[in-house]
């Protein structure tokens, strides 16, 4: 939603998650390594990744979240997705950058810390709100029920650092906890410096 809201204003936006998508699709060298490690039971009939499966394979339920097998295995999906997606994040940068050099193109990716890849972005905002609201948005957007929306969004948040870390490196945070209105006004201002700081100086 924040992320629309900066393309409204003329931001050029990709998103991590759609490129992780494009990335496991089938015959693609990501989704090859992914069926190899956590094998074809995280296939649909058309053989196409479930991705609900592969979170299971991963991520186990929310009470082994902690458990060391768990994390061994996150650590192993992220090892295969994540350089992938990095090199197709750069790819588009500079794609964007040769089309206009004065562009301001935005990555939104909920994992850019744990993946160690802040030093490859000039700017790192965070965007914050209640877990009760994350909750209630994604079952929105995903259309689930509020309990299925919830095992889902603590299964992510289990797999990411704690919100007060993020904050602390961010260079912007935009707090998405109030109206839609409040949101939009600090996307504006944001955008404004954003703007002057994509300005090539002379």
């Amino acid at each position: 939603m924040v992320g629309e809201m900066f393309v409204a204003l003329g931001a050029h936006l990709v998103q991590a998650d759609r490129i992780a998508h494009q990335l496991m699709l089938p015959g693609q060298p990501v989704y090859n390594e992914v069926v190899r490690h956590f094998g074809r039971g995280i296939l649909n009939p058309d053989l196409s990744v479930n991705r609900a499966k592969l979170a299971e394979a991963a991520f186990g339920s929310t009470a082994k979240a902690a458990s060391p097998a768990t994390a061994s295995r996150i650590q192993e999906l992220n090892r295969i997705v994540h350089p992938a997606v990095l090199r197709s994040q750069e790819e588009w940068m500079e794609e964007t950058g040769r089309q206009d050099p004065r562009a301001v193109a935005i990555v939104e990716a909920a994992l850019i810390i744990e993946a160690g890849a802040v030093k490859r972005f000039d700017r790192l905002i965070v965007v914050t709100c209640s877990d009760e609201q994350r909750i209630a948005r994604f079952a929105a957007r995903h259309k689930l029920a509020l309990d299925a929306a919830r095992k889902e969004v603590e299964r992510r948040i289990a797999a990411q650092l704690p919100e007060a870390e993020k904050v602390k490196a961010a260079d912007y945070v935009v707090d998405n906890s109030g109206s839609l209105d409040h949101t939009r006004e600090q996307v504006r201002e944001l955008w404004e410096k954003l703007r002057t700081e994509a300005t090539p100086k002379h």
